[in-house]
């Protein structure tokens, strides 16, 4: 009887011995187990600064620096302004993964109203648990300069050919060479040529044309006729238009009545320009002003048939006189 109860002893210490190794062995695997996933730095820039509102990037970082592979993540980004305390407006977007010692960057857009100061809170989540947020503030959002202007197209260069000369009025062909130096393709803007006489400041003429979409890195040629009177001075300006705002300005001249200065400043003597003597032919412009560089063709045949008609009209006129 004793024996057997020591038998039962033994067996009983035994199985608490396997068991509390076990338990033991499953809470710490567990525990080894568990993703530690913590925000460690947040980054702000703008993405576009206009007169009413501001888009900023706000970049977090997240890192798993304990732990097995985390699941499934995502990140909660709030703006709430720093006058009221109240949310403007929030982003979420999922991470996924985040493997053991790795750490992961994301970059959310959030589009402000230029006024006051706003506190950017990250909060980030691991499946539909919350595990860890950062924080960052932003001040004086009004004071940051609106970028209205960085259209990325410039005005390279411009070429002037005269087309006609009608009395004392000439047409004057304006080739306005736009260069894309943006990354993008660039939007289609409006654009105002005018023609303005030196001396009095007078507009001779001025017309109205859009740039068309330029690709990055491309120049395009945008030509149109400007009429202004014979023998005076101009400076041809382009000015392009975004909305209701000038974001681009170029100028050349043209100068029908060049003055010449002589013996150091004392006399000054006017050169004589005949206008007519630089009229080319026509080339073809369509009606948006945009220039292919070919001469119009003529329909082929016409010269020829209309000749041999000629002829053999001469030639029934002679035999009907010799009857």
């Amino acid at each position: 009887m004793t024996r057997y109860k020591s038998n039962i002893i033994r067996i009983l210490i035994l199985t608490s011995i396997l068991l509390a190794a076990t338990l033991s062995s499953g809470c710490l695997r567990s525990f080894e187990e568990e993703s530690q996933i913590r925000i460690t730095n947040m980054d702000i820039s703008t993405k576009e600064v206009k007169s009413a509102f501001v888009d900023i990037n706000v970049t977090t970082y997240a890192e798993n620096y304990y732990g097995d592979p985390s699941k499934n993540t995502s990140l909660l980004l709030k703006a709430f302004s720093t006058k009221t305390g109240l949310l403007e407006v929030q982003a979420e977007d999922d991470i996924g993964i985040i493997g053991k010692g790795d750490t992961v960057t994301i970059t959310q857009t959030l589009k402000l109203p230029k006024e006051g100061g706003y506190r950017i809170s990250a909060v980030l989540f691991e499946e539909d648990k919350r595990k860890n947020t950062g924080e960052i503030t932003i001040y004086s959002l009004e004071n940051l300069p609106a970028d209205v202007q960085d259209i990325g197209i410039e005005v390279a260069g411009m070429d002037f050919l005269v087309r006609e000369v009608d009395g004392n009025r000439v047409v004057i062909q304006s080739d306005i060479y736009l260069t894309n130096e943006g990354a993008d393709t660039s939007g289609d803007y409006q654009m105002l040529i005018k023609a303005r006489e030196m001396d009095a400041r007078l507009l001779a003429d001025k017309e109205w044309m859009q740039t068309g979409t330029i690709k990055p890195e491309t120049t395009v040629i945008r030509s149109l006729n400007l009429t202004v009177p014979n023998q005076y001075n101009y400076i041809v300006e382009v000015l392009i238009w975004n909305n209701d705002t000038i974001v681009k300005r170029g100028e050349d001249y043209v100068q029908l009545k060049p003055q010449m200065t002589i013996a150091a400043g004392t006399q000054i003597d006017t050169k004589h320009i005949e206008t007519s003597d630089f009229v080319v032919p026509q080339e073809v412009m369509d009606e948006s002003g945009w220039y292919d560089g070919m001469p119009v063709e003529e329909e082929p045949g016409f010269g020829i048939l209309l000749g041999l008609v000629a002829i053999l009209s001469v030639v029934l006129i002679q035999r009907r006189r010799e009857k």
